[in-house]
């Protein structure tokens, strides 16, 4: 039976081909949208790692031109001292400009027993960060005074470059970097600080020094809940009024992370309208080649059905024709789809991967079944003695 098929088959390899040709496009283009949605979905199942609700971003213009360290600290000590007294402030901390759900990115490298790492995101914080955003300490401590003058400069280290560095070793005292060492004091669980669907990637945090209040440019301020509006015309005016000139601008982390969350959906959205714009196209393809067919092979169909062959057979018959065709193409899309966790392309998971390769693969076939059970009902419908009559 299966021979018999793939010669059916074989004398109309030209259209054939090309209805392959659509699924192996449509399964290669489904494998990518799977990949992405999966891939946002298992990051979207992760803890954000920190609190961003009733957090607010103070961006401001450092103007400072003195020299004086000690002067600088004091204004930015009376800043924070003066911020700190609104009734409505529960904690300040001055830190970095990539902040959470921000573009900005502070890029490092560091190694550890000759195992080299690049691409880690490098937090400049306070003591008071941690507070702030309510961090949660997986090893060891954050930032106090007594890192004030250390022997090794101490950071703090992200689950994720934890793991890499580590693996399963206490990472606590571990000495870090090239010829000037670090010491990794603690470890905090992954800030996904791009957004719900991406994923919080490696991370270290550097405790500002007293000379790198000049070059700061964002406050995060946590506020109670009953913050509105009119509290932050009053934070506004507080700020300014001690920060000439200082182009000060509020935003609100949760507002932020709304707008990271929709430039992250964004490639999947084009995605699926280019997959759906092809899945209707080889839907009405793979329908109207069965129809076709249909008409073109009543003879053989009554021819069949007369010689005592069942409706369900002739079905089956159609179905199954249509079911080695989706095949034939997904087994070579399956090719192409198996390098990328292979290759470690686009360094993800490879159960990302091979998940996206199992739903494409259902979905390749469902969709055919479909396109299939229709036409092969109408064929398993034609009267012998009408079809003959006809031929």
């Amino acid at each position: 039976m299966f021979n018999h098929l793939l010669r059916l088959m074989w004398n109309k390899k030209k259209q054939n081909f090309l209805l392959m040709t659509e699924m192996f496009i449509s399964f290669l283009v489904l494998f990518a949208v799977f990949t992405l949605m999966v891939y946002n979905y298992n990051n979207y199942k992760k803890s954000m790692g920190f609190e961003y609700e009733n957090v607010w971003v103070v961006n401001y213009n450092n103007n400072m031109n003195s020299n004086n360290t000690d002067s600088v600290l004091l204004f930015y000590e009376t800043l924070r001292q003066t911020v700190k007294s609104l009734p409505k402030v529960k904690d300040i901390s001055f830190t970095s400009e990539n902040v959470p759900f921000s573009s900005n990115s502070i890029q490092v490298g560091t190694e550890y027993n000759k195992k080299q790492l690049s691409h880690i995101n490098l937090l400049r914080v306070e003591d008071s960060y941690k507070n702030v955003l309510q961090l949660k300490i997986l090893e060891g401590r954050w930032f106090n005074r007594q890192d004030i003058a250390p022997k090794h400069k101490p950071f703090v280290i992200n689950q994720t470059l934890k793991e890499e560095l580590f693996g399963n070793e206490n990472a606590i005292g571990k000495l870090i970097g090239g010829d000037s060492k670090s010491e990794v004091i603690g470890v905090v669980e992954d800030m996904k600080i791009k957004g719900d669907y991406i994923s919080a990637g490696r991370a270290m945090y550097e405790r500002i020094d007293t000379g790198s209040y000049r070059w700061l440019g964002r406050m995060l301020v946590s506020v109670t809940p009953d913050a509105d509006i009119a509290f932050e015309g009053k934070l506004y005016k507080t700020i300014t009024n001690i920060m000439k000139n200082g182009n000060i601008e509020i935003e609100h982390l949760a507002n932020k992370r709304k707008e990271s969350n929709y430039f992250a959906l964004v490639p999947m959205i084009v995605l699926l309208i280019v997959a759906g714009f092809l899945i209707i196209n080889v839907a009405l393809g793979l329908f109207g080649v069965l129809w076709y067919n249909i008409n073109r092979r009543r003879g053989e169909i009554g021819l069949r059905r007369a010689i005592g062959a069942t409706g369900n057979s002739v079905s089956g018959q159609l179905v199954a024709e249509a079911l080695i065709l989706a095949s034939f193409a997904i087994i070579a899309g399956t090719f192409f789809a198996v390098q990328f966790p292979l290759l470690n392309v686009f360094d993800l998971p490879r159960g990302v991967y091979l998940t996206a390769i199992i739903l494409a693969v259902f979905f390749i076939y469902l969709l055919v079944l479909i396109c299939s059970l229709y036409p092969g009902k109408q064929a398993a419908a034609i009267y012998p003695a009408i079809a003959l009559h006809e031929e």
